[in-house]
Formats: C-alpha cells, sequence, structure tokens
C-alpha cells in the first residue's frame, strides 16, 4: 500500500497514558517498533456493524480518556504500565472491504506479537476473528477465550452476508483458533434464537448471562463464576488465555456510546471485579471493541474502555511480579 493511501483523519494521532509514540500516524508499522513488553495498537475499523457506525473513531477517544489515569498506579495492584508500555499507534487498513481489513489486520498483528503483549483498541468486534487467527498461528495452538458481551456473535450469518461482527464467535471455533471447552462468555442477553444464544453451551463452553449474574458484584459474589473459569482452563491444560472486551457488556447506563446497546447488563463494578480476579490467567493478549464515540456522553464509554484496558494492562504487571 502506498504511504499516502488509507490516512484518514480517524487515525488516532494522540497516546495510550501520554506515553511515547514510537510510529507517526502516517508511517508503516515497523516490525521493530517498541522496545517496551506491552503495547497498545489501535485498529480504527467499523465497517461491519449492524446498528450505529462510529467505532473507527473510538482508538482515538480511548486515548484521550486514558490521560485522566494520571502516573497510571493502580490502587489494588499496586502498579503503573508506565515505563513497561509502549502506544503503537493505529494500524494501516482498507476502509470498505471486510475480507481485505481482516487480511491486513491479521498480517500486521502477526508482525506486532513477537516480544510484545498487546491491547488491541476497536473497532467493530469482527476484527477479533483476525486477531485470532493471528494469534492461532503465532503460538501454534488454539486458545481459551474469555468473551465480554452482551451479544454470543455466534450466529452463521451477517444479516444474510457470510460474515460480520456477529458471526466471529462461530467463526473462531468453527476454525479450531479457540478451545471449545474453555471458551467462556459473560454477560449474554441479547435476543437471539436458541441455536445462536446457546452455540457456545453446546459445543462444551460456558455462557454467563447478564441474568444469571444480577445482584453479584463483589469478588466474593464472584467467586463461583471464576472458579469455573479455572477449572475449565486447568481441564484444557492452562492454554494461553485471549480476553476480547466488547464495552456493550455493559450495561448502557455505564457504557451509552456503543453501536448496539443493551439494557440489563453488567455493571462497571462487576466488570472490573472480573478483571481484577482474573488477572493471573495465563494471558496473551485482549482487545476492546465496540465504543461508539459519537454516541457517548461526557465520555463515559471511553473512560470505561480506558480503565478497563488499564485495569488488564496492570493485572498483567501484578502477574509477573
Amino acid at each position: 500500500m502506498a504511504d499516502d493511501l488509507h490516512a484518514f483523519p480517524y487515525r488516532a494521532q494522540n497516546a495510550f497514558m501520554g506515553v511515547a509514540r514510537r510510529w507517526a500516524a502516517a508511517s508503516p508499522v515497523p516490525a521493530d517498533a517498541s522496545p517496551a513488553p506491552y503495547a497498545v495498537v489501535g485498529v480504527p475499523w467499523d465497517g461491519a456493524v449492524t446498528n450505529r457506525p462510529g467505532a473507527r473513531f473510538a482508538p482515538e477517544a480511548i486515548r484521550r480518556a486514558s490521560q485522566m489515569l494520571c502516573d497510571g498506579t493502580h490502587p489494588h495492584f499496586d502498579t503503573s504500565p508506565l515505563g513497561q508500555l509502549d502506544d503503537l499507534g493505529d494500524l494501516r487498513l482498507p476502509n470498505t472491504s471486510l475480507s481485505d481489513a481482516r487480511a491486513a489486520l491479521e498480517a500486521q498483528a502477526l508482525s506486532l506479537l513477537p516480544g510484545r503483549h498487546v491491547c488491541w483498541l476497536g473497532g467493530d468486534h469482527s476484527i477479533t476473528l483476525s486477531l485470532l487467527r493471528a494469534y492461532r498461528r503465532h503460538f501454534g495452538q488454539p486458545l481459551a477465550l474469555i468473551h465480554f458481551d452482551a451479544h454470543c456473535d455466534t450466529w452463521t450469518d451477517h444479516f444474510g452476508e457470510p460474515s460480520g461482527h456477529g458471526t466471529w464467535t462461530y467463526e473462531a471455533l468453527q476454525e479450531g483458533l479457540v478451545i471449545p471447552q474453555a471458551t467462556v462468555q459473560i454477560g449474554i442477553r441479547s435476543s437471539g434464537v436458541r441455536a445462536a444464544r446457546e452455540y457456545v453451551n453446546d459445543v462444551g463452553g460456558r455462557v454467563f448471562t447478564a441474568r444469571e449474574l444480577r445482584g453479584q458484584e463483589s469478588p466474593a459474589q464472584l467467586a463461583p463464576v471464576m472458579g469455573e473459569i479455572r477449572q475449565r482452563l486447568a481441564a484444557a491444560g492452562n492454554p494461553p488465555v485471549y480476553l476480547t472486551l466488547d464495552i456493550d457488556c455493559l450495561d448502557p447506563a455505564f457504557a451509552p456510546g456503543t453501536g448496539t446497546p443493551e439494557p440489563g447488563g453488567l455493571s462497571s463494578n462487576q466488570l472490573l471485579s472480573l478483571l481484577e480476579e482474573l488477572h493471573d490467567l495465563p494471558f496473551v493478549g485482549m482487545d476492546c471493541t465496540e465504543v461508539s464515540p459519537p454516541y457517548d456522553q461526557s465520555d463515559l464509554t471511553a473512560t470505561a474502555a480506558a480503565t478497563a484496558v488499564w485495569t488488564y494492562l496492570c493485572g498483567q504487571l501484578a502477574r509477573q511480579r
């Protein structure tokens, strides 16, 4: 691709928590862009949404909201990602073709994985399929998957199209990218036929619906959930774990700025309790998707996303420590 292609204004120019940017937004991604063990990378793509667009603007908004994290010292983990983190800017992707965007994303992601633990800022949830393909190739084995979402994303078609942001989980399982028994969904509550909403359960995984989690917010209350997740991972041989966080797992009261809001979702407390208590799992990467800044109010959604990514990063540093 020529350097002057795909350089649209929505590609983020700032940096997560104000850390050093390793390349300009208009430059190609260098393979050796960062010496830091952790990295944030933006994926400004929303060409597969089914309702409200705008997730292409999310990397910029999440980065901007992260500035309020200041020195970044987490009150639970007592650690900060500053000094261990680089922001590698936004990937260069085609703007209209899902198949071309996925191919470009997979190739660029694969080049960035050696030596780095990456947090990917989406973008709509269709990006996760490419990322899982890259991680599957990088590690040479299928991964365990922890999937926060309001939607099961296991539909077999995308409103008559073969693929989209609501099919990627089904495709990942069909392609053997993830281990069925070690696939866990949390917060599911949207409308959907039984075949889709129970698909993960039917193939041997586990769906924790939002209804099942009502009233459970503290680590003690959520302990059975976390215990079952740990048991599933142990039974699968404790494989590498990938975390994908669709911000619409949160109730719209906490995250109004998303393309497909669903009432009755998780609270910020529930999400952060789970992220904090599961931090010692063998995570290898995560993404945060479906933030749509045009529908946000007072940066509530972008702030929730930035806080979740920061919590994940601090948890990984604590695990290493």
